[in-house]
């Protein structure tokens, strides 16, 4: 079975997570934000992946360590869990459509971290959420999971709409690269033989 345990304690955080990238949807989600509690459950679901998150943060200024170190956990867990990416189909993308909102999103398991982001989220706030949060969430990601992450908004006005279609289209990429070749399940998806 392909699953993390992370923990992690700051002064800004503490952060119990864990991911089981075999699982079936389940999530058990508490980050003292509601927003992102919404996205992470939606995340969870559309990836396949079991997820649960307790973060207890220093919401009280604002929720951006909440949301930094919650993706920072995110992505080593996702990086420890993917091993050493033995049989993954490696590649995965997405046209999701939500309502007027569309979002591209591509992705390689490739050993590099590199984040392509392109929303353009008109409303400064969802709720007590801060909008440009989103960017260091898949920032945050990307970074500890050492993926190559496109996100690309090709049409959308509602902020809700264009992040939470965000999550739902990199839930689903990542389902797909994340996901075993079983024609290939033991060879590592690269000509060189590694992916680091």
């Amino acid at each position: 079975m392909r699953i993390a345990e992370i923990k992690r304690t700051t002064a800004e955080t503490d952060i119990l997570l864990s991911l089981n990238l075999d699982g079936n949807g389940k999530s058990d989600i508490n980050t003292g934000c509601g927003f992102l509690d919404h996205c992470l459950t939606l995340f969870a679901h559309h990836s396949g992946f079991d997820l649960s998150v307790s973060c207890k943060g220093d919401t009280y200024i604002d929720d951006h360590h909440t949301v930094e170190d919650i993706a920072i956990c995110l992505g080593e867990a996702f990086k420890k869990a993917i091993g050493d990416k033995r049989g993954i189909v490696r590649y995965g993308n997405m046209l999701l459509p939500m309502d007027e909102a569309l979002i591209l999103c591509a992705i390689d398991i490739s050993g590099r971290g590199h984040l392509n982001y392109d929303l353009d989220i008109p409303s400064q706030k969802v709720g007590t959420f801060d909008t440009e949060l989103t960017e260091e969430f898949y920032l945050g990601f990307i970074r500890k999971a050492d993926i190559t992450l496109h996100i690309k908004q090709l049409d959308g006005k509602n902020s809700h709409h264009i992040i939470e279609g965000s999550f739902k289209a990199f839930a689903r990429a990542l389902k797909q690269a994340a996901s075993i070749d079983e024609k290939n399940k033991d060879e590592i998806p690269s000509s060189k033989g590694v992916l680091e």
